[in-house]
């Protein structure tokens, strides 16, 4: 048998190999301990969507043209006062209007001569800091179930969604006693508790979550806090979902703003911290960074901003598509925003309008005229209240340039 001489003299070639295995072991084992006590944690990854059929061998269809870039065209016009810190714009197809109030409760209407008249009050409601009745949403009958208006609203342990039925016609519009839809989203102690709601051109309600005061859960897929959610009309988790739950997307810390553009892209407005608020193109399972990073980083584990402001010009609320521009509703910034072109692909616009003539604004919806409404929010106890306040506005649009 072939001998090898080692340190402390000769040796079988097979002890010798069978000892360099086990030195080679050893390190490897140190190293494995190593680097998991100082390697990061993995960041969660979506689960993929299942198989579909092979794409059509058809040719494709010509692509419609991109809907006009539109712009205020005239003073913001008073449609309604005396609202007390009101919260939604929820335009309906039949041509109401409502609104939701956060502290009170109440959803009233706005009739045509600019009076308001309370359709429902929303029980259950726990109002404080920023919690309160905040976004509303509407989902027309099935043939078996009526109307119905879906609240998003700060409850004694959580924020929860709730649906109620409408009835009546403009005018004397009714909301019935409310039906528990999604709860158990985290609330927060006076801040961060999200709250926009709005059914997608996919038929499935998306609802904003803040991160409520715990930066890191809105890291982890499996919270509701920090979150863009999509869940059906009786609030199941949305097939087609992520992470099999209720979640779209995550690494939110307080979004308020969601509308989809013309192609049916989701877009999202969400509050920074101290350095930048942030307008964000939403992709299913996509990581939008917070609490790890704040605006523009251009870390490849995050999907960055399309848009960025300090928090001193914008702290965005309400999100509307009208054409092919987004109109942004901004609290501390006292402005409106029009963000363009959506759709088209060309380089993003952000222009401000009304800036400090209205006070804050919190959120703006498309008019069944073609027009933009907002409405602002100075008594909230942030703002500087005037006489009237708060107000519903109309403003004017035509295209832009």
């Amino acid at each position: 048998m072939a001998r090898t001489r080692g340190p402390h003299g000769v040796v079988g070639r097979a002890a010798f190999s069978a000892g360099l295995m086990r030195s080679i072991s050893v390190a490897l084992a140190a190293l494995t301990v190593l680097t998991a006590c100082t390697a990061a944690p993995p960041l969660p990854t979506p689960t993929p969507l299942p198989s579909s059929a092979p794409p059509s061998t058809a040719p494709p269809a010509t692509p419609a043209p991109p809907p006009p870039v539109l712009a205020p065209a005239g003073a913001p016009e008073p449609i309604a006062a005396g609202l007390d810190v009101p919260w939604s714009i929820l335009v309906l197809p039949n041509g109401g209007v409502l609104v939701s109030q956060r502290d009170r409760g109440d959803i009233v209407e706005v009739l045509p001569d600019g009076s308001l008249r309370v359709a429902g009050t929303v029980p259950g409601v726990a109002a404080g800091g920023e919690g309160g009745l905040l976004g509303l949403a509407y989902l027309a009958s099935d043939g078996e179930r009526p109307d119905r208006v879906y609240a998003y609203h700060t409850a004694d342990s959580d924020n929860r969604v709730v649906r109620m039925p409408l009835t009546g016609a403009p005018g004397s519009l009714a909301l019935g006693g409310p039906e528990p839809v999604l709860t158990g989203i985290p609330r927060g102690g006076a801040n961060h508790n999200g709250g926009r709601i709005a059914f997608g051109p996919d038929g499935l309600l998306y609802v904003t979550s803040g991160d409520a005061g715990n930066r890191d859960a809105a890291q982890d897929p499996g919270s509701l806090s920090g979150k863009i959610l999509r869940v059906t009309p009786d609030g199941a988790a949305a097939p087609g979902n992520p992470y099999s739950n209720a979640v779209w997307s995550l690494g939110h810390r307080n979004p308020q703003g969601i509308a989809w553009d013309a192609k049916g892209e989701l877009w999202a407005a969400e509050f920074g911290q101290n350095t930048w608020d942030e307008l964000n193109r939403i992709t299913r399972g996509a990581n939008y960074g917070w609490p790890v990073v704040e605006g523009v980083a251009g870390d490849p584990r995050f999907v960055d901003p399309v848009t960025q402001w300090s928090t001193s010009e914008s702290s965005p609320s309400g999100l509307a598509v009208i054409g092919d521009t987004l109109f942004l509703a901004a609290l501390r910034g006292e402005r409106l925003w029009t963000i363009a072109p959506a759709t088209s692909g060309g380089a993003l616009t952000a222009t401000p309008w009304f800036v400090d003539e209205l006070g804050r604004i919190r959120d703006v919806a498309a008019a069944p005229d073609g027009s933009l409404w907002l409405i602002t929010n100075n008594t909230d106890g942030r703002g500087d209240p005037r006489d009237g306040d708060d107000r519903l506005y109309r403003v004017p649009l035509a295209p832009a340039g």
